[in-house]
């Protein structure tokens, strides 16, 4: 499908041409002073206003967790969904007036669970006369102004994001997302909406929005050689004073960028991952920045910028619907112009509102298809599995995944040059509430054990590179000296290290010394019984986050690739239950890997 850059001067123009109107004449409770202007001794015009964001959306509509099949909880007791957070906005709107706010998001939208898979696989939005997209249909609904790209809207390809688009009454906003042939803007890269205020001169604000430049390795089936995505620092210096020069009095940048500086993927790419803090450090002009992507709760961060001494807030509101930002301006009229006073930031928890009936209404159809869908029974178990010790002990409900991997990958390489290649696989923890039950297992089970959109690769690997993969996943292991008991609440998640960013490997045995120092923990590596040769090849099996490098781990992103495909491997585990109708651990299950302090078993 071409890439159909559609102009931006309809939905993201300047004044007079066809700006939609965020304000509107008259003024609620964030609109100041009436007074007419500083001459005499008279104080200057005012005018207050609010910016709500959220970020990291995720495809939640409801409280509702789709692979459990019950109201979404966690230890917080966060709530999640749009539906939640519709509620919060309709107060907002209330309180501030309408007219004196905006609603924008900082992306990962369409992407995150089976609600949003639903209509992106199964009954895809893409099809002729299909469906108008969950998200698309929600967010319209609640009435934003504009959003982000985030790096998952590409997960489905082009065509599916394309179609999501032109459903959403908002542009989706990209001003480093790049045709790769022309260099121009494959999305529009910003909006300028208008807050009209009591004294006649209206507010112009501007959003620059601005995607993750990791779209390029982490999707790169789907946008190599059709997208390029250059920095966030970068686009920013080149729009911000284009946005200035066209009048805007205000100027927020949504990103789905992190605020860290940091990169998951080392070196990668020549770009910064996280790199809303640069931006508002290294570009003059902006004067708040909506942040996404890392999942963190940011209520008010402020950064100092390095040219103008100006300081910029930042906030970021956790993810799914679990936090609204609220940013607040103040601005003055002086010397002809609007100028921002005061900026602050804060955070709204959807967990103290109810959800919006209105949006529980009209995607209700939608919820019973999806819950019907997840609850169809595809086999059976002979025993329960959970993954509830996977991050510490090797887990059948693990093995069961990196089994599934290898077959696949035995059976795409059968005959071929490979073919007589040992066939090792790797797989995480990505939640530790999975788990497979005894008897009837339904596609949400299954899905359950893979949450994200992975796809499988093969990729070659020798022993010492294999080793050094190794090496690098177990710094997820806080150094714990022998003797003495073990507390497993203490021992996992070193330097910050997440769960889904610890492999294991299956079709090798070692153990992880974890009262040896990071980079010689790995012991006893063996093959078949044997130690391993680092001349040895393997096929690795791998999905294609860690294979483009996401995590950082060594070796695998420049390794040869020897196959791979496009269906998740979540759908592949589906399959391999459906095809299989009985799974039993006793078939499959082994214990590869452990813990040890000074070679003594830890559990």
């Amino acid at each position: 499908m071409p890439l159909n850059r559609r102009t931006f001067l309809g939905r993201s123009a300047v004044a007079g041409a066809g700006v939609a109107l965020a304000g509107g004449v008259g003024a609620g409770p964030a609109a100041a002073s009436e007074s007419k202007g500083r001459g005499h001794g008279r104080p200057p015009k005012r005018y207050s206003f609010t910016v709500m964001g959220t970020t990291d959306l995720h495809g939640n509509v409801f409280n509702w967790d789709y692979f459990t099949d019950q109201e979404f909880d966690d230890k917080a007791h966060n709530d999640v969904g749009l539906a939640k957070i519709s509620t919060l906005v309709d107060q907002i709107r209330e309180d501030r007036g309408r007219r004196n706010t905006l609603l924008i998001d900082a992306g990962d939208t369409i992407q995150g669970t089976q609600l949003s898979y639903y209509y992106a696989k199964i009954d895809p939005i893409t099809a002729r006369r299909g469906p108008v997209h969950p998200m698309a249909q929600a967010m319209n609904e609640i009435g934003y102004d504009a959003a982000a790209l985030g790096n998952h809207e590409f997960n489905y390809g082009i065509p599916v994001l394309r179609k999501f688009e032109e459903q959403c009454d908002f542009p989706l906003l990209g001003a480093n997302a790049l045709d790769a042939k022309t260099l121009r803007p494959a999305f529009a890269p910003y909006v300028i909406k208008r807050m009209r205020t009591p004294h006649g001169r209206d507010v112009r604000v501007a959003v620059l929005g601005l995607t993750n430049p990791g779209i390029a390795i982490w999707d790169k089936a789907n946008v190599g050689g059709k997208m390029v995505f250059p920095g966030l620092e970068e686009q920013a210096a080149k729009w911000v004073p284009k946005l200035r020069s066209m009048g805007a009095d205000v100027v927020i940048v949504s990103a789905h960028s992190g605020s860290s500086g940091t990169s998951s993927y080392g070196d990668q790419l020549p770009h910064v991952e996280n790199a809303a803090g640069l931006v508002a450090e290294q570009v003059p002009g902006i004067d708040a920045i909506l942040v996404g992507h890392a999942h963190s709760e940011i209520p008010e961060y402020f950064v100092t910028n390095k040219e103008t001494g100006k300081r910029v807030v930042l906030s970021e509101p956790l993810k799914w619907g679990q936090r609204l930002t609220l940013f607040d301006f103040d601005l003055a009229w002086e010397k002809g112009r609007w100028v921002v006073e005061k900026v602050g930031a804060s955070v709204l928890n959807s967990n103290t509102v109810v959800e919006d009936p209105r949006i529980t209404s009209l995607l209700g159809d939608e919820h019973t298809k999806v819950v019907a869908y997840v609850n169809q029974v595809i086999g059976t178990s002979v025993a329960a599995m959970t993954t509830a010790d996977a991050p510490w002990r090797d887990e059948p409900v693990i093995d069961l995944i990196n089994l599934v991997q290898a077959e696949t990958v035995k059976a795409a390489l059968a005959g071929g040059e490979y073919a007589a290649l040992p066939v090792l696989s790797q797989a995480a923890c990505f939640s530790r509430t999975a788990g497979i039950p005894a008897g009837e297992v339904t596609i949400k089970d299954a899905a359950g054990l893979y949450p994200f959109e992975n796809t499988l690769e093969a990729r070659l690997l020798t022993g010492a590179q294999l080793k050094d993969y190794l090496e690098f996943s177990a710094a997820y292991y806080v150094r714990t000296a022998a003797g003495g008991p073990v507390d497993t609440s203490k021992l996992t998640n070193a330097e910050n290290i997440p769960d889904y960013n610890y492999d294991v490997v299956s079709g090798v045995t070692y153990d992880i010394d974890i009262a040896k120092p990071v980079g010689s923990r790995i012991v006893g590596l063996s093959f078949e019984g044997a130690p391993i040769d680092p001349a040895a090849r393997f096929v690795f099996a791998v999905n294609n986050y860690r294979a483009s490098g996401g995590g950082n781990f060594p070796h695998v992103p420049g390794a040869k690739q020897l196959w791979a495909n496009s269906d998740e491997i979540r759908n592949t585990i589906i399959g391999w239950v459906e095809a299989k109708g009985s799974v039993d651990p006793a078939e499959f299950a082994s214990v590869g890997w452990r813990l040890t302090r000074d070679g003594v078993p830890v559990f």
